[in-house]
């Protein structure tokens, strides 16, 4: 028997991190409770080490291992190096709050590195089956991570809503896999491309197994109408959690839609590029308008979410349509890739602000939850309500951050690809996200504050948040660079 030969370059990241998960569960327990800097100080050099190992593949040659179920091209080094950003940068922001309410221990770092990991494995999953175990190992792990503090009846009762539907989403995803392997013969995404375009494939069976498709890459994207879970879960889990959820699962859910229906289903994209449509129009009403009535500011970022993922779903509407040259299909696909980095980054930021003004205060300790404990921040604290009003600026598409940009390439791909009317429309409820963005400001720099207690941030948590703040607006003044990797990415990895 010829068994095919194991390219380890291909998946080094995931080795690394699967190699780092493992030191870090034996070294945590032989760490004494007052170390606990050492088990953080280990999850950061994991993060680095992978983030590292993935950034040289950005600019090396397609290569695929494990008889072509795994791929390595400039694309999944790409969204790897932000993932890794991501986790890097959660793990910063959240060392102080995790201390504070006596979960900075093994299993939190522990866990927000499986879920990395399992974002990996979907990044570069190029078969039905790899990425499912992707997509469970990352869900898996975060649902252990939103029941990780178990005396709190709120998050307890948000790990049962996330785990319940997270359940019902993999079961919509596994019966539209099983429907594309019965139509296709194939788990192989490139053997079930080729038999999508053949003649002698029952058609029917492929659109119905890629509605279903399509209906568990909603759920996590948090997509309406299958957003229910989002607020909640949002609300119910500690806000180091919370960035853990809203960061790099968005870039794997990106990839994952890239590999199955990009790569996969291309030849059905008239068909799932409708069930985007309305998922992108839905998910731009219902969360713009419902985002107004948020007194909560986790729930008016979990709304905000739902909308900004509406907007990224344009560009995947935009992409193969009638008439579009191949630099058009690669500009629409790259613009959402680079709208999920810009609103990884940007929600990075907002919830290291929520993080970094909450603190200890009791056995439970203040959370800044409600959009009125921002009140009077400029007064309390003039940096980092600057660096919050950046955020919101972004969020909001206003210039000269990198959301307006990030915005307006979408929309061009959607105007170029005669989308005029679903432009107007993503317009005009970009508009009404303004206003509860713009709130958020006018509570920071008008109000008078509710809390006159000293901001005392670490200074390791504070760096990333100037950071993080500065490269909203740097990338804005001068983002080609990205934009120009989000191009050759995305050129690179589309079939053909």
């Amino acid at each position: 028997m010829n068994v095919p030969a194991i390219n380890v370059s291909v998946f080094a990241p995931e080795l690394a991190l699967m190699l780092s998960i493992g030191i870090i569960l034996i070294a945590d327990l032989f760490v004494p409770e007052k170390s606990r800097t050492i088990t953080y100080a280990l999850a950061l050099l994991a993060a680095v080490i992978a983030g590292a190992l993935a950034a040289t593949g950005i600019g090396a040659e397609t290569a695929t291992t494990f008889g072509g179920m795994f791929i390595s091209d400039p694309m999944s080094s790409l969204l790897k190096v932000f993932a890794s950003l991501a986790t890097f940068t959660a793990f910063i922001y959240s060392r102080q709050y995790a201390a504070d309410r006596g979960f900075m221990k093994g299993e939190f770092y522990v866990l927000g590195l499986a879920s990395l990991l399992g974002q990996m494995v979907m990044i570069s999953s190029h078969n039905l089956l790899v990425i499912y175990l992707g997509l469970e190992l990352m869900s898996l792990a975060l649902y252990a991570l939103v029941a990780l503090r178990r005396d709190s009846v709120q998050a307890t009762e948000a790990a049962m809503k996330y785990f319940v539907l997270g359940a019902l989403a993999s079961g919509f995803l596994l019966y539209g896999i099983s429907m594309i392997y019965g139509g296709a013969g194939s788990l192989d995404l490139a053997e079930i491309a080729s038999a999508a375009a053949s003649d002698q494939i029952n058609e029917v069976v492929m659109v119905f197994g890629a509605v279903f498709l399509v209906a568990g890459i909603a759920f996590k994207l948090s997509a309406a109408p299958f957003h229910m879970w989002a607020p909640d879960v949002y609300e119910g889990s500690p806000t180091a959690v919370t960035l853990l959820i809203a960061g790099g699962p968005k870039l794997a859910a990106f990839a994952m839609i890239m590999r199955l229906l990009v790569d996969g289903l291309v030849p059905f994209a008239p068909d799932w590029q409708q069930m985007i449509g309305v998922l992108a129009v839905v998910s731009l009403a219902v969360g713009n308008l419902t985002a107004i009535a948020q007194t909560n500011i986790k729930r008016m970022l979990a709304y905000s979410a739902i909308g900004q993922i509406g907007f990224m779903l344009l560009g995947f509407m935009s992409g193969v349509v009638v008439g579009a040259t191949p630099e058009s299909v690669i500009s629409a696909y790259s613009a959402s890739m680079y709208y999920a980095i810009v609103y990884v980054i940007t929600t990075l930021g907002s919830f290291g602000v929520l993080m970094l003004l909450a603190r200890k205060d009791g056995d439970a300790g203040f959370d800044c939850v409600q959009i009125d404990d921002l009140k009077g921040l400029n007064r309390r604290s003039p940096w980092m309500a600057f660096v919050m009003l950046l955020l919101m600026f972004s969020l909001a598409g206003i210039p000269p951050t990198v959301g307006f940009y990030a915005k307006l390439a979408v929309l061009e791909a959607a105007i170029a690809a005669d989308h005029l009317y679903v432009a107007i429309f993503a317009v005009m409820f970009s508009l009404v996200g303004a206003f509860y963005y713009l709130r958020v400001v006018k509570v920071m720099y008008f109000d008078e504050p509710t809390h006159n207690t000293p901001i005392q941030a670490p200074a390791d948590a504070s760096l990333a948040l100037a950071l993080n703040g500065a490269l909203i607006l740097l990338l804005g003044l001068f983002g080609d660079g990205l934009m120009l990797a989000c191009l050759h990415s995305i050129k690179l990895a589309i079939p053909g």
